[in-house]
């Protein structure tokens, strides 16, 4: 056994001694960089103002950042098991901080898109790293309330972006909301030198170059296919090209990954139920979460007329749920309890739940909030319980010595989730939309200025209202028909693990 495989060995009291102080420093890291996919939305006025951006402009300041994160996602794990998840982990904070130095000192939109690609370099090692820390230094007693923690944070993330980049805009010139990173991000680096035990696949496989490019190029061009779909429409060529390229190069992956002696991604892996039950699952949590906040920040906006601020703080008691039920432990627990399949139904059942509340009783121009804020609750429940189950499910049916890839399989099922949930939903509701009225406008604000008198906005806003109510239904029902599968799935393959002998199951 190497040096650096032993430094991880669970001791007899559940794992690595400081463990829980580990936990706390990545999850760190990990929340500013889920902080930067959000926190630049608020800044748009100041940047516009300021640095004179067009709308291409903001569209690649944010976009740069995502693209790059979620194109790196695979290459990065597998970096950090062949060449030490530790070394990585301290290279991705480092690079996340020379990128937020260099983006809050930006002067020009060219400056500032390149620092944001280059902050998405960072964010791919650290989202890759984090989870696959905890797989090491936890054992299976433990790991499932790590990972709750773990999954929190991704959560706040999420959601407090805008609130925070509010707070900081309101004291601060725009370039504070990227400077803030950087004590964080050498803190953080400190710790982790110090504390964070290193680990790497013992086998020392050789790097699968053409592998990580044919991902890189697959993944970033589905990633703008789904990013360019809102604003150029889904039939149009900017869609059509990339979304073509992106599935080629992931096809090209596929065939490639199955006949190189040493795999990136051990396509294999897709024979096991439990794993393409837990990717399912996780992939409609996250398909119906951002789906339904691109939906309701528009429905909070433009329906009810509130400001990005005051929208941000009604959306909250979604982020807020999730962190109670975990930080508490009751997330954990219900896991441990009931195991991973009925928790996987429990889970997926209230965030259909809670998007049903969201049409029904929060839906349309005169849908009371309460509606809205039990949907939020009921959304956060099934989210707390249900996504760390999912993402142990995904981590333990690979093999410990892939746990970056298996991190970088978990990251990118996130970003194609949130990604899809926008396309999916937001189609519908432009669909519905366009049926009920006849308007040549691309967006509400558009049609309403377009519109001739009160009457006619008023008809205009009903119909908008009535999309999002339609869209957040198909949102239920994708979601609990996907949870019952994925819990079959993951069923059926805890039956095949029990009739197998250790050997068996180990080959499987």
């Amino acid at each position: 056994m190497t040096a650096t495989t032993a430094a991880t060995e669970p001791t007899a009291t559940g794992g690595h001694p400081q463990r829980w102080l580990i936990l706390g420093v990545i999850c760190l890291a990990q929340l500013t960089v889920l902080l930067d996919n959000t926190v630049l939305s608020v800044a748009i006025p100041s940047l516009t103002s300021e640095l004179h951006a067009t709308t291409t402009d903001i569209q690649w300041m944010i976009n740069a950042y995502s693209l790059v994160q979620s194109g790196l996602l695979l290459s990065a794990g597998n970096a950090a098991d062949r060449y030490g998840r530790k070394k990585l982990l301290a290279i991705g904070l480092a690079l996340f901080g020379i990128g937020s130095l260099a983006a809050g000192l930006a002067d020009s939109t060219t400056q500032l898109i390149a620092a944001r690609a280059g902050m998405g370099v960072g964010g791919a090692l650290l989202m890759t790293t984090t989870l696959a820390v905890v797989m090491q230094i936890f054992d299976d007693s433990e790991r499932v309330k790590a990972i709750a923690l773990w999954s929190t944070v991704a959560s706040l993330g999420f959601a407090g972006g805008p609130l925070i980049g509010g707070v900081i805009l309101n004291h601060f010139w725009w370039g504070m909301i990227f400077l803030i990173n950087i004590p964080v991000a050498v803190v953080a680096l400190v710790a982790v030198l110090k504390l964070v035990p290193e680990s790497k696949n013992p086998q020392g496989e050789r790097p699968d170059l053409l592998g990580a490019l044919l991902s890189t190029i697959g993944m970033t061009a589905v990633v703008y296919a789904i990013i360019s779909g809102p604003e150029h429409g889904w039939v149009s060529a900017q869609v059509l090209v990339p979304a073509a390229i992106g599935l080629l190069g992931l096809g090209a992956f596929a065939l490639w990954e199955l006949h190189t002696p040493y795999p990136m991604l051990d396509m294999h892996f897709f024979r096991n139920q439990k794993f393409i039950g837990a990717i399912g699952g996780s992939i409609l949590v996250v398909f119906g979460m951002g789906g339904s906040l691109f939906l309701l920040t528009q429905h909070l906006q433009f329906v009810l007329g509130y400001e990005p601020l005051e929208a941000g703080l009604r959306m909250a008691p979604l982020a807020l749920t999730i962190v109670g039920l975990n930080l508490t432990g009751i997330g954990p627990k219900i896991v441990m309890k009931l195991g991973t399949p009925p928790t996987v139904v429990l889970g997926m059942s209230l965030v259909a739940g809670g998007l049903t509340s969201i049409s029904l009783l929060g839906g349309g121009t005169d849908g009371s909030y309460a509606g809205m804020l039990l949907g939020l609750v009921l959304m956060g429940g099934g989210i707390a319980v249900s996504s760390p189950a999912m993402a142990n499910a995904i981590m333990s049916s690979i093999p410990p010595e892939k746990a970056g890839v298996g991190a970088g399989i978990n990251g990118t099922l996130a970003e194609f989730g949130n990604g899809l949930g926008v396309a999916v939903l937001g189609a519908v509701l432009n669909a519905r939309f366009a049926a009920l009225v006849a308007v040549t406008a691309t967006s509400l604000p558009a049609a309403l200025a377009a519109a001739g008198g009160e009457a006619e906005r008023r008809e205009i806003s009903d119909a908008f209202a009535s999309g999002l109510q339609t869209s957040q239904l198909v949102g239920a029902i994708a979601v609990f028909a996907g949870g019952l599968v994925a819990a079959a799935l993951l069923r059926r393959a805890e039956r095949t693990e029990k009739r197998l002998t250790p050997e068996q199951s180990i080959a499987a």
